[in-house]
């Protein structure tokens, strides 16, 4: 078992930045992928940012060039988003996801909200 621990978010006005960390503990030698998706009120979670174990990002199109995903260390599951010119579409539920290749299983954390104003 995963288990995810997430910090960060909050409110913020448009043009600003906010950082979301997530922690993995327990049964991480399995993760192949973390990342973060959100999922904005009424719509459907999406994929905003991930890292893979070698270290390969991928953005979705909407983020590229304002976040940035980050991993602390190659030992331990720690990445973090970094979140500048926030805009009001940026707003939703951000959950952190852990993915284990080798068994075709996700793991998820509570999720945090960010809030974006105009």
């Amino acid at each position: 078992q995963v288990q995810l621990v997430e910090s960060g978010g909050g409110s913020v006005q448009a043009g600003g930045s906010l950082r979301l960390s997530c922690a993995a503990s327990g049964s991480i030698f399995s993760i192949t992928v973390m990342g973060w998706f959100r999922q904005p009120p009424g719509k459907e979670r999406e994929l905003v940012a991930a890292i893979s174990s070698g270290g390969s990002t991928n953005y979705a199109d909407s983020v590229k060039g304002r976040f940035t995903i980050s991993r602390d260390n190659a030992k331990n599951w720690v990445i973090n988003l970094q979140m500048a010119s926030l805009k009001p579409e940026d707003t939703a539920v951000y959950y952190c996801n852990a993915y284990h290749e080798q068994y075709g299983l996700n793991n998820w954390g509570q999720g945090t909200q960010v809030t974006v104003s105009s």
